[in-house]
């Protein structure tokens, strides 16, 4: 299974003393500067592939700025090993794998250039991304990171499973709470599957990011986890999502116990909250449908957002040929690579009007259709400091009283709200 997990238990590796950043008269001067660099991809091997052919298309053309691509080192995690990096100053220029959880880390640790330093750099994150791309800054107003590509999640059902339970395969009905409930009721009494949805039931703080959050997002219209300093989620929307998922596992219909595999590849489970990359998985071997996820009403398809599961693409403040590692930037996201990441990864690239600039691809590949739809209303995790922590504080919370019972929502949330002010404030 192919999930482009976002950042993973960062608290100790990027515990770091933050580092004191660029001095002015170096900066400027690695800003100006060309000459070569070194770029780091995901090990994905689609992206990789991706990668690759960017690369060899910018050397055939700029023999004095030449780039060398190579894979994140292998690491506990890809956050670990770029926080180690930073410490260590040997950072490439750009990283195409950059996790927003982990920006306002790496900016802490004085590891990231602004972005704003090029002329014309935020105007062209604007042009390119159109209004998501304010979520994307930081509290300081600079872009630390460009935004690339999303995967944004939606719930793929299995339409067997769905008919083998007596459930409309082709147009379930999943856009209430109510709904969901009633579907997943209906699967456990048939027996058509062991669950009826499967979301790791584990504590890892990005868990929360294929679970609450989507539909939090959902039902605020686009809410944060936390804006202007203060949580949202003991809020009334946020304990009604909360309860939703309560429900699912207190009657079994979510499992509790974790899987080692994939639940809805292997058939185990009817439904799955995942994005598009998961057509090419599933395409040959599930026989799946897409939705938004719900809402407590039922809100139009064409309304509901969800979360972004984005990957963006920072440059290092190690780099000292920063000129050169601006125009690869532009360069690699370009409309013309954008183009290409999408044929070859089926990721999103974060484009306004995503499936007017690419009508082609959509009209071959009509399954990626509502997923271009959809990457026009995401919702990022918030850019602030103590990031990691705050959605550990939750995610405690969550795990406590929605999985395993142990308190009631509305305590926890409180509690969980408390904590998650409290960081805020010291950031």
């Amino acid at each position: 299974m192919r999930r482009t997990f976002p950042a993973v238990l960062l608290t100790v590796t990027l515990a770091l003393t933050a580092g004191c950043g660029d001095s002015g008269g170096d900066a400027d001067k690695a800003n100006a500067a060309t000459g070569p660099i070194t770029v780091w991809l995901s090990n994905n091997k689609e992206e990789l592939a991706w990668g690759k052919a960017m690369v060899e298309a910018w050397n055939a053309q700029h023999a004095d700025q030449k780039i060398t691509a190579q894979e994140i080192p292998a690491g506990e995690t890809s956050e670990e090993v770029i926080g180690a990096a930073i410490t260590a100053g040997n950072a490439p220029c750009l990283i195409f794998n950059t996790a927003p959880a982990a920006v306002p880390q790496f900016q802490k640790q004085g590891g990231l250039v602004a972005l704003d330093s090029f002329d014309g750099a935020a105007q062209y994150i604007a042009d390119r991304t159109g209004d998501t791309a304010s979520q994307y800054k930081s509290p300081d107003g600079k872009f630390y990171q460009l935004p690339w590509k999303s995967n944004p999640v939606m719930i793929f059902y299995n339409k067997q499973i769905f008919a083998k339970a007596g459930l409309d395969a082709e147009k379930p009905a999943l856009s209430t709470y109510d709904e969901l409930l009633a579907a997943a009721r209906k699967i456990k009494s048939s027996r058509a599957a062991a669950a009826a949805i499967y979301p790791a039931p584990t504590s890892e703080f990005f868990q929360s990011w294929f679970d609450f959050y989507p539909l939090f997002a959902a039902a605020t219209d686009g809410k944060q986890l936390v804006q202007d300093g203060k949580a949202q989620f003991n809020s009334p929307e946020g304990r009604q999502v909360a309860e939703l998922w309560k429900t699912l596992y207190d009657e079994g219909l979510a499992p509790k116990e974790q899987y080692n595999g994939d639940a809805f590849g292997d058939g185990r489970s009817a439904m799955a909250i995942v994005g598009p990359w998961a057509i090419a998985v599933y395409g040959s071997k599930v026989k799946w449908g897409a939705v938004p996820v719900p809402t407590p009403t039922g809100r139009p398809a064409g309304q509901v957002k969800t979360f972004s599961d984005a990957k963006n693409v920072a440059m290092y403040s190690a780099c000292q040929n920063r000129a050169t590692a601006w125009a690869v930037l532009k360069f690699a996201t370009s409309k013309e690579q954008d183009g290409e990441l999408l044929n070859k990864t089926g990721q999103m690239p974060l484009r306004k009007d995503l499936a007017a600039a690419y009508p082609d691809y959509f009209s071959k590949n009509p399954a990626y259709q509502q997923f271009a739809d959809q990457a026009g209303r995401t919702v990022e995790v918030p850019n602030v400091p103590s990031s990691v922590a705050i959605w550990q504080a939750f995610r405690d919370a969550y795990s406590e009283s929605v999985i395993f019972g142990k308190k009631p929502v509305p305590d926890a949330f409180a509690a969980a709200a408390a904590k998650v002010d409290q960081l805020a404030a010291e950031s």
